[in-house]
């Protein structure tokens, strides 16, 4: 279910993708081509159209998204698949080491000299 969903909201990805790049920012954009099956649109139709399709989109998107968000990707719960492998493997990972260590090298001490 989570693979289908995910492919849905993919394919709904590239069409508002597609949608979003007919559109012109003021005024121009497909109705303002002039060519093909634009005339027969009409241009504020064509406008009319593409908000739509976009808003339409959009919605499915977001739905989408949050529909997927608050499914788990897994029937493992929250332990990940390489987690599994090391348990049945029986590794363990080592320890993580401290960020701050060994980071600076050692300050030298004064030579008891003048500074030059």
């Amino acid at each position: 279910m989570f693979g289908f969903l995910l492919t849905l909201m993919i394919i709904d990805a590239a069409i508002l993708f597609a949608v979003i790049l007919m559109q012109a920012g003021q005024g121009g954009g497909l109705a303002s081509l002039g060519g093909g099956g634009v005339q027969a649109i009409g241009g504020r139709q064509a406008t009319n159209i593409l908000t739509k399709t976009t808003w339409i989109t959009g919605g499915l998107f977001m739905a989408l998204a949050l529909i997927l968000s608050a499914m788990p990707s897994s029937r493992s719960g929250s332990v990940s698949e390489v987690q599994q492998r090391l348990q049945q493997s029986g590794q363990v990972a080592p320890p993580a080491a401290s960020p701050l260590e060994g980071t600076a090298p050692p300050v030298p001490a004064p030579t008891g000299g003048q500074p030059q």
